[in-house]
């Protein structure tokens, strides 16, 4: 029999949705927007949750160059998502599922399998209603269980692939009972030549908007600087919203003090009054205030850390930089991460990795740029600089250390020498088979067995750890005794599975074949990088000392 359309529609479940929009240009902050807005109503009670739209036609963004979309973040399922999930869970304290990150790829799949399968017997399939009916389908069944589900749409209003989910939007707007949907966009307020703020782009985006039939409720103005108040009454007039919804979100030192920002713009207050929850929500003097607390944290002094990598793009590495600023924030140092270009390993660069306090090299794919990562951990390793390799950054570690202290000439990753006469790593035996390259990977949240009396076992104070994954390759067990013969210890193991690697002799040298840094929040740092922090903060105070 066909199925009825299921668009995951339940008036007496009574959830709250708040849609994201952007205009004008991508990359202004829609996610960090949302972001904020969620951590607050958390604060204030609500169990908050996330969906991000990519209207991109790939399924995930597994197989996408982290140049054109920065870092894949892995969720604990193991899901290949886009990198403002990572925001979403690092604001929010919350763990998210791959259902969380709705994409074009993955609706159209699902609705021409449906079709394949002869679900629709005797229909035309079209984007409305089937595609439509999907899309919100997803976002009510990501919404389950929640008082607050918010929704980015990525890409800019007017784009042609998100048009489908704007018309899914404004379907979804009209089944939901009032009160329950506010849509919030986002947009560009520059500077002219003579320093004035210029709203007209901000009119034609949201013009563009209301000719899709939706109207926004809330605007929230990116500037360098707070709107000035004849701004906004300016945007309110042409754009067709009350005065006080029209909201600043100026240029901050840290994201994370974004939402001490807008709250000091009263943004929660009018969300949660425009939504009926104003009456539900904590009284303002019993709210959560352990972010606030956690985020302006005084500062005792500095580390640099050289983050070596190919990508020369902070996108590319956005949750090595927060894991970072997340140990910081729990030693109450600044972080001050130094790009080094693993491509360019001299002049600048090379004096960039001579002067940091610390070395991490991060994860990554292909042959370019590993001839600089396995230098820079033989500089670490031989010069006692305290070192973190994460998944890639392991495996050169341990490629390092069968070159150059074992002997093994010509040892290397069979991902990057196929004719290597040591692959000291190589593939993981179920990969050999394996034909498609997207979600095929070792993913998601894995557990680790930590063996006692060894670094991994106090940094992370247990006998356990879980973390997530994402790697085809892995260190081939043949070489595992010789490589441990010295003062090399594979001190972290899943089964005959290597996961933590570490060097008794050294005084941090610490690498993981996982990726520690999907796991870590402001208020939960991850542990290998606390342990990076400490050791930097222990050696200078050695160095201190020593000079006294």
């Amino acid at each position: 029999m066909p199925t009825e359309p299921d668009t995951g529609y339940d008036p007496e479940l009574g959830r709250k949705f708040i849609f994201v929009t952007g205009g004008v240009m991508s990359g202004l902050g829609k996610g960090i927007t949302a972001a904020s807005t969620g951590r607050l109503l958390s604060n204030a009670g609500f169990d908050v949750t996330a969906v991000k739209i990519d209207p991109y036609l790939n399924v995930d963004a597994g197989t996408m160059n982290p140049y054109q979309h920065g870092e894949v973040y892995v969720l604990k399922d193991g899901g290949e998502v886009d990198l403002d999930l990572g925001n979403y869970e690092r604001f929010l304290g919350t763990d998210m599922t791959s259902d969380h990150n709705v994409t074009t790829g993955k609706t159209y799949k699902h609705v021409i399998e449906k079709e394949r399968a002869g679900d629709y017997l005797g229909k035309t399939v079209q984007i409305i209603p089937h595609i439509t009916d999907d899309i919100k389908r997803r976002i009510r069944e990501a919404a389950d269980g929640t008082d607050v589900c918010i929704v980015e749409v990525g890409g800019t209003v007017g784009d042609i692939e998100g048009m489908p989910y704007l018309e899914a939007l404004r379907q979804f707007a009209h089944e939901e009972e009032e009160g329950d949907v506010l849509f919030t966009h986002v947009t560009l307020v520059p500077y002219s030549k003579n320093g004035e703020q210029k709203t007209k782009p901000t009119q034609h985006s949201v013009k563009e908007l209301r000719s899709i039939g939706l109207q926004p409720d809330v605007l929230v103005g990116r500037c360098p600087d707070p709107l000035e108040p004849h701004t906004k009454e300016k945007i309110a007039l042409f754009c067709d919203v009350p005065t006080d919804a029209v909201f600043s979100n100026p240029d901050v030192e840290d994201i994370y003090h974004v939402p001490l920002v807008v709250e000091e713009e009263g943004l929660d207050e009018y969300v949660m009054e425009r939504l009926n929850l104003a009456s539900e929500a904590l009284p303002t003097a019993e709210r959560d205030s352990r972010w606030r607390e956690l985020v302006t944290r005084d500062r005792h002094g500095s580390v640099d850390i050289a983050l070596v990598g190919k990508y020369d793009l902070e996108d590319a590495y956005m949750s090595v930089h927060e894991a970072l600023k997340h140990a910081g924030i729990e030693r109450q140092v600044d972080v001050n991460v130094r790009w080094v270009n693993s491509d360019q390993m001299q002049d600048e660069h090379a004096s960039r990795l001579r002067d940091a306090d610390g070395v991490v090299v991060p994860g990554g794919f292909g042959s370019r740029g590993t001839k600089g990562k396995i230098e820079a951990i033989r500089y670490a390793r031989e010069n006692d600089v305290p070192f973190l390799g994460l998944c890639l950054g392991f495996q050169m570690a341990v490629v390092e250390y069968a070159r150059h202290v074992l002997g093994l000439e010509g040892a290397h990753s069979a991902e990057i020498d196929e004719e290597t006469p040591h692959p000291v790593i190589d593939l993981l035996p179920e990969q050999y088979d394996l034909d498609d390259l997207g979600g095929t990977m070792r993913l998601g949240a894995h557990t680790t067995e930590i063996l006692s009396d060894t670094l991994a076992h106090d940094v992370y104070d247990a006998g356990t750890c879980t973390e997530r994954h994402r790697h085809r390759y892995e260190v081939n067990p043949e070489y595992i005794d010789d490589l441990e013969a010295g003062d090399l210890t594979f001190s972290g193991r899943a089964g005959n599975r290597m996961e933590i690697v570490e060097m008794e002799s050294h005084p941090y040298f610490l690498g993981t074949q996982f990726h520690p840094e999907f796991r870590s929040r402001p208020d939960r740092a991850s542990p290998p990088f606390v342990g990076l922090i400490d050791a930097i903060l222990e050696r200078a105070e050695v160095e201190r000392g020593v000079e006294a």
